[in-house]
């Protein structure tokens, strides 16, 4: 029996585009019937999101999966890395959290998250008509080219043929494709069946000739030129995105630290996109500007990323906001910043340690090893009770006074706080922005009345169509899947 037809998408950096090609072919092959899975060996972010059968993967390969048309599943994403320090990360196996290692560690470890990545592929190959295959980084990397799991190791060991993307924006395209390429061995480089230029603007015949040189230097083509598309609005896989208007024309302001260690900061999208909110995210040693909502977002380490947030400055700044009448909101760890006490007896998140918290809400937060995750929906404790949906990734318990006043209703059960001045709101929920008439109502809350309604996973699914019209325009999409059928064929 034939597998199914598979193609890996490795970029020659970093944030080349491997994430969004992936989405925008899932997308143009569904529309052509076909039943696509996106996959991702070892995926390292602090963004994530929760799949249907109750683990944790990275928020692009969710993404991916909404282009697909299928339901987020741990197999998408088998490994993922979430960092904790610098040389440090939880590792989440199969949407499980399994160990914290270094990462000396972590590279003994590699064999057995190989073998998960492989039983993931497995089950793919065999229930999909082709799986979409992202890299991590760069292939090129010659220190992590040992126990590779996330590259061409992986696609090796599952005979996976290989497209390199390069962005043209950042500059250096060709010496990227072709140092890439260079820097592989033999059967790796056979592997690789072509080219495509991301991020390109401009006058397309002024690239030609260097489209045909890198053709003839190599023998592989160019299977395409994708140009730069602006406005693209698509999660991010980690970093963080700017945006928010121009002062001059907000309604409300709206401000956010980028700690560290911050994690599913994606939870803000919809206040980065709204047309009449001016967001702005404060990274270190940068002024807090005046606002009328500060948001803490979610953090992988809380301890360490509370004290840095008081070294910035943030504690004396958050008191003079509130004392002046501001909002102010915390989503899961920065929900637990909020309390009194933030407790991590087992030093899941550091060294073992008891320290306090903002004492803005009268609660305290205990660190336990079980994470809970869960894909949830409720009601706002605001006026008219408006709809509110997201997910629940945290390993933390809060208990105490201020919960009787829960911010969430979930089905049965609370989540949350808001305090008895109604000044501040604290949540687990990630998604709290997300639905257009919990967006409405917290920016009514937080002082702005009768704004535009705006709709995140509506623009989500324009910005996907409008991305897949651009493959199938600058990409023989039809050429792509053939080879990567013939590829998968057996002799």
């Amino acid at each position: 029996m034939s597998k199914a037809a598979a193609l890996m998408v490795q970029g020659t950096t970093s944030d080349a585009g491997k994430s969004t090609l992936v989405a925008g072919l899932a997308r143009a092959l569904r529309r052509r019937g076909l039943r696509v899975a996106p996959f991702k060996p070892q995926n390292m972010a602090l963004n994530s999101a929760v799949t249907v059968d109750g683990g944790e993967i990275g928020r692009a390969q969710a993404l991916q999966a909404l282009a697909a048309g299928v339901p987020a599943h741990t197999d998408f994403n088998p490994v993922l890395l979430k960092p904790s320090s610098d040389i440090g990360a939880q590792v989440i196996i199969h949407g499980k959290a399994v160990a914290d290692l270094s990462a000396r560690d972590y590279h003994r470890y590699k064999p057995t998250a190989m073998a998960a990545v492989l039983a993931s592929w497995r089950r793919l190959e065999a229930a999909y008509d082709c799986v979409l295959v992202e890299g991590a980084g760069s292939p090129a990397e010659i220190n992590l080219r040992d126990r590779d799991i996330a590259n061409m190791g992986f696609a090796e060991a599952a005979d996976v043929p290989v497209i390199l993307v390069a962005d043209i924006d950042r500059g250096g395209v060709f010496a990227h494709l072709v140092g890439t390429l260079e820097l592989l061995s033999p059967s790796e480089q056979a592997r690789v069946k072509g080219f495509v230029v991301n991020r390109f603007r401009g006058d397309i015949g002024l690239l030609q000739s260097g489209l045909d040189w890198l053709e003839a230097r190599t023998g592989r083509p160019v299977l395409g030129v994708l140009p730069y598309l602006h406005g693209l609005f698509l999660d991010a896989e980690d970093a963080v995105a700017g945006g928010g208007v121009a002062p001059e024309q907000a309604a409300l302001r709206v401000v956010a630290p980028v700690y560290p260690r911050v994690s599913n900061h994606t939870d803000l999208d919809a206040l980065r996109l709204h047309p009449q909110v001016d967001f702005q995210w404060v990274g270190p040693g940068q002024p807090i500007p005046p606002a009328d909502l500060i948001v803490l977002p979610g953090s992988k380490s809380v301890q360490s990323d509370l004290a840095w947030l008081r070294a910035q400055g943030w504690e004396a700044a958050i008191r003079r906001h509130l004392r002046y009448g501001g909002k102010l909101i915390g989503i899961c760890g920065g929900f637990q910043m909020l309390g009194t006490a933030l407790d991590d007896p087992l030093g899941l998140e550091g060294r073992p340690a008891r320290v306090a918290g903002l004492g803005l809400l009268d609660m305290e937060t205990v660190l336990e090893r079980e994470k809970q995750l869960a894909n949830v929906a409720g009601t706002l404790a605001l006026p008219g009770a408006p709809a509110v949906s997201g997910y629940e990734i945290h390993m933390g318990v809060s208990r105490g006074p201020a919960l009787a006043r829960p911010a969430v209703e979930l089905g049965g059960r609370s989540d949350g706080a808001l305090s008895e001045d109604g000044q501040v709101l604290g949540s687990y929920l990630h998604g709290l922005f997300d639905h257009p008439d919990a967006l409405a109502a917290l920016l009514g809350w937080a002082g702005a009345q009768a704004l535009a309604r705006v709709d995140l996973a509506a623009r989500r699914e324009a910005d996907l169509d409008r991305l897949a019209d651009t493959v199938e325009r600058h990409m023989d999409v039809a050429a792509l899947l053939e080879a990567a059928g013939e590829a998968r064929r057996p002799a």
